[in-house]
């Protein structure tokens, strides 16, 4: 089986490559709260091997209550987002839900992300395709892991190779998740390196009555298990502040807990893949 290495900004995702980690907060809450996080993980990343791609939204576009936080929107999340990649070098991931955003972001980022319940949205995925950008697939909850060949099949129709594809869970009953970890190997049989959402696999949707829920306490477990699995990259978000965040608290870590889980992930990957 061979898997694809795709090119991120100076590195590359894939086998025997370092170990890829998507980080960031959920949501873009403010220019200040962006340009701290990502000078924080940067100098966190710098010392390690893996390499960080640094994520943010600009809109969230899916959650429970007509009352919830959803961010600056696409121009000026798209501002904010390019500051920092211009200003920390870092690349940028963020999520699209429309061809219109996918490509104005495709202009701008060099990697764009489909949201799990979006992952079968034809135009959506063509469009973000055709701007050439790296496409990170969230695999829908509901969906079987070689479901996910009909989405590589619509990517490549604009002749685009570079894929991620991103296991981030199961519905499992109500309000509930379960992560199978088989869904890496197999995806992997498609020929795409595979990353492991560890911070969305621990929600619990809709767990709050008007928010979602989350056990932050399972992120760790899952990523080592996951890696241990042989994922080839991780998604984690931080936030300076989880309790206080205007989406996803429940599930994202902070940043001062980043390093240490961090210096695990690396050990267990180096193992895997020698």
């Amino acid at each position: 089986m061979t898997i694809r290495k795709i090119p991120v900004g100076k590195f590359f995702i894939g086998e025997k490559e370092p170990l890829a980690v998507i980080c960031g907060p959920c949501v873009i809450e403010s220019e200040e709260q962006i340009l701290y996080t990502a000078e924080a993980l940067k100098k966190i990343f710098q010392r390690r091997k893996a390499n960080l791609i640094f994520k943010a939204s600009y809109d969230k576009a899916n959650r429970s209550s007509i009352d919830s936080f959803r961010g600056p929107g696409l121009e000026e999340g798209i501002r904010i987002l390019e500051k920092v990649q211009k200003e920390l070098e870092l690349p940028i991931l963020t999520d699209v839900h429309s061809p219109e955003e996918a490509k104005a972001c495709g202009r701008v980022f060099e990697m764009l992300q489909i949201p799990a319940f979006l992952c079968r949205q034809t135009d959506l995925i063509v469009a973000a395709a055709s701007t050439q950008a790296v496409i990170n697939v969230k695999k829908g909850q509901f969906l079987a892991p070689l479901d996910m060949k009909n989405v590589i099949k619509k990517i490549n129709s604009q002749g685009n190779e570079k894929i991620l594809l991103t296991e981030r869970g199961f519905s499992f009953g109500y309000n509930n998740l379960v992560c199978d970890m088989r869904s890496i190997p197999l995806m992997q049989t498609l020929g795409y390196p595979v990353c492991f959402d560890a911070t969305h696999a621990v929600q619990l949707p809709g767990g709050q009555g008007e928010s979602t829920g989350g056990e932050r306490q399972f992120v760790a477990p899952l990523a080592k298990a996951a890696i241990a699995a042989g994922a080839n990259a991780l998604f984690i978000e931080a936030h300076q502040d989880p309790e206080h965040a205007k989406s996803d608290g429940p599930n994202m870590l902070s940043l001062e807990s980043l390093p240490a889980l961090l210096d695990q992930l690396e050990s267990i990957y180096e193992i895997v893949q020698q």
